[in-house]
């Protein structure tokens, strides 16, 4: 399993950016944090999802409303 935003799923063995895809998320306004480190738009096609991973997404779009 891999913890995504807090929650266990099921994503082991599909790239983030395969996940951001899937889940519709908009890259261009999203951060994603990847084992408490911050990981660069270009690495999101290579940054593989294995279990134990944790990672946390945020939608930049929700802080510049503030």
């Amino acid at each position: 399993m891999v913890k995504i935003n807090g929650q266990d799923c099921d994503k082991a063995g599909i790239s983030v950016a395969e996940y951001l895809a899937a889940e519709n998320y908009n890259v261009n306004h999203i951060v994603v944090e990847y084992n408490l480190t911050i990981i660069p738009k270009e690495q999101y096609d290579r940054t593989i999802l294995k279990d134990g991973d944790e990672v946390d997404m945020v939608d930049v779009n929700n802080f510049m409303n503030y």
